[in-house]
Protein backbone atom coordinates (compact mmCIF):
# COMPACT_ATOMS: atom_id res chain seq x y z
CA UNK A 1 0.00 0.00 0.00
CA UNK A 2 2.71 2.61 0.81
CA UNK A 3 4.46 1.72 -2.45
CA UNK A 4 1.32 2.50 -4.47
CA UNK A 5 0.86 5.78 -2.60
CA UNK A 6 4.48 6.71 -3.24
CA UNK A 7 4.16 5.88 -6.95
CA UNK A 8 1.00 7.97 -7.31
CA UNK A 9 2.64 10.89 -5.51
CA UNK A 10 5.69 10.65 -7.78
CA UNK A 11 3.47 10.65 -10.87
CA UNK A 12 1.55 13.67 -9.60
CA UNK A 13 4.74 15.61 -8.91
CA UNK A 14 6.11 14.66 -12.31
CA UNK A 15 2.91 15.80 -14.01
CA UNK A 16 3.01 19.11 -12.11
CA UNK A 17 6.60 19.69 -13.21
CA UNK A 18 5.69 18.92 -16.82
CA UNK A 19 2.79 21.36 -16.74
CA UNK A 20 4.94 24.06 -15.16
CA UNK A 21 7.75 23.52 -17.67
CA UNK A 22 5.47 23.63 -20.68
CA UNK A 23 2.82 26.17 -19.62
CA UNK A 24 4.53 28.22 -16.94
CA UNK A 25 3.10 29.56 -13.74
CA UNK A 26 -0.45 29.83 -15.05
CA UNK A 27 -0.41 26.11 -15.87
CA UNK A 28 0.60 25.16 -12.36
CA UNK A 29 -1.99 27.51 -10.87
CA UNK A 30 -4.69 25.92 -13.05
CA UNK A 31 -3.57 22.40 -12.14
CA UNK A 32 -3.53 23.22 -8.42
CA UNK A 33 -6.98 24.85 -8.64
CA UNK A 34 -8.34 21.80 -10.47
CA UNK A 35 -6.89 19.32 -7.99
CA UNK A 36 -7.97 21.32 -4.92
CA UNK A 37 -11.46 21.74 -6.36
CA UNK A 38 -11.76 18.02 -7.02
CA UNK A 39 -10.52 17.07 -3.55
CA UNK A 40 -12.84 19.57 -1.87
CA UNK A 41 -15.71 18.68 -4.24
CA UNK A 42 -16.03 22.37 -5.10
CA UNK A 43 -17.25 22.67 -8.67
CA UNK A 44 -16.45 26.39 -8.97
CA UNK A 45 -12.75 26.00 -8.20
CA UNK A 46 -12.34 22.81 -10.22
CA UNK A 47 -14.24 24.35 -13.12
CA UNK A 48 -12.04 27.44 -13.01
CA UNK A 49 -8.90 25.29 -13.08
CA UNK A 50 -10.27 23.20 -15.93
CA UNK A 51 -11.18 26.27 -17.99
CA UNK A 52 -7.71 27.77 -17.53
CA UNK A 53 -6.08 24.48 -18.56
CA UNK A 54 -8.28 24.23 -21.65
CA UNK A 55 -7.40 27.80 -22.58
CA UNK A 56 -3.71 27.02 -22.23
CA UNK A 57 -3.97 23.79 -24.22
CA UNK A 58 -6.10 25.21 -27.04
CA UNK A 59 -4.21 26.33 -30.14
CA UNK A 60 -4.14 30.09 -30.55
CA UNK A 61 -5.60 31.29 -33.80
Amino acid sequence: MPLVTLAVAALAIGFEQLIQWKYGAMGIIAFVALSIGLKAKNTVISGLGAVILVMLLAPSG
